[in-house]
């Protein structure tokens, strides 16, 4: 099969369309033909600085058909369209993955939208509503709004009835922002992102914030309100989580971690991810796509996701 792959850590330039041997199906897993992928922001930090076997296949996320099904797996079957989660080996015409980490496809939902929900409104569900624990009247500030994470979390938070603050750059991503959901935009190239959650919020601060960056938490910090809650669940901006927790301790704030990669599998997350692909295909919520490409122009593809600020997610076609 073909496949995207690098050899050694670095620009988007490592990545190589090479021919590799097609993964074996194990007894728990299933074998997928793969007809999207969806570029992660893990996808992007890996392919810059994790060392890892020659040809590795990098990829989170990706959307196809049952090719095979391992011997063990009774709850799919070949002909079923799935998206599928799993640590790496998405950036592929072929993708073996354990049957517990895929989601049946709703008839209807595009299958490029199918790839990117798992991570994004997984993700979002679980800061926003599960660890986030919105409760409506609260006013939530959302870093990286424009991102595929912040793009589910604008909605989720808005549809549970709160103010949603989100923040990002540019006329184009703001007004999509509010048609999405958001009750203000800040553009953080304008605008000092702490000050103007404070005035937006008559001094006392937002109830909740989801900060899927990592260099802006100790800003977070600062525009919180006294008891309230920071969920951080990235580190889009590279370099170190450093903050200062003694004002959080003092304002009785409490902070939450998140990393999907490990509850996934988890009954109740994963029945989560069933009802958000559900609610796409009826049009409740919307994964916004920003650009395809196809699998032999990966390095293009990556470049761009990183570059080009996108709103929404970038995906790939084999």
């Amino acid at each position: 099969m073909k496949a995207a792959v690098y050899d050694n850590p670095g620009p988007p330039s490592v990545l190589k369309y090479v021919d590799v041997p097609d993964p074996v199906c194990g007894p728990d897993e299933v074998l997928i033909r793969v007809e999207a992928i969806s570029i992660e922001g893990g996808d992007l930090i890996n392919r810059r600085s994790t060392s890892q076997v020659p040809r590795w296949v990098v990829g989170y996320a990706a959307a196809g058909t049952v090719l095979s099904v391992g011997k063990d797996v009774t709850t799919r079957a070949v002909g079923d369209k799935v998206a599928a989660f799993s640590m790496q080996g998405s950036h592929a015409e072929l993708w073996a993955v354990a049957a517990s980490r895929t989601w049946l496809v709703p008839a209807g939902l595009d299958i490029a939208k199918a790839a990117a929900l798992p991570i994004s409104f997984g993700s979002g569900y679980h800061s926003v509503i599960t660890r986030g624990g919105v409760r409506e009247g609260e006013t939530v500030l959302i870093h990286a709004a424009a991102g595929g994470v912040g793009l589910a979390a604008v909605q989720l938070a808005r549809q549970a009835g709160a103010t949603v603050i989100a923040v990002a750059s540019g006329s184009e991503r703001q007004s999509r922002l509010i048609e999405l959901g958001a009750t203000f935009v800040v553009d953080r190239l304008q605008h000092d992102v702490v000050e103007e959650a404070r005035r937006l919020t008559d001094r006392k601060g937002v109830q909740l914030v989801i900060d899927p960056v990592g260099s802006t938490l100790q800003a977070s910090l600062l525009a919180l309100a006294p008891e309230g809650r920071l969920v951080f669940l990235g580190n889009a901006g590279g370099g170190k989580l450093d903050v200062d927790l003694w004002q959080p301790m003092q304002n009785n704030q409490t902070l939450h971690g998140v990393f999907m990669g490990s509850i996934f599998e988890r009954p109740s997350v994963h029945g989560t991810v069933d009802d958000l692909l559900t609610a796409a295909a009826a049009g409740r919520v919307d994964v916004v796509i920003d650009r395809s490409f196809a699998l032999e122009d990966a390095a293009k593809a990556h470049e761009y996701a990183e570059a080009a600020k996108p709103l929404g997610r970038v995906v790939m076609t084999p």
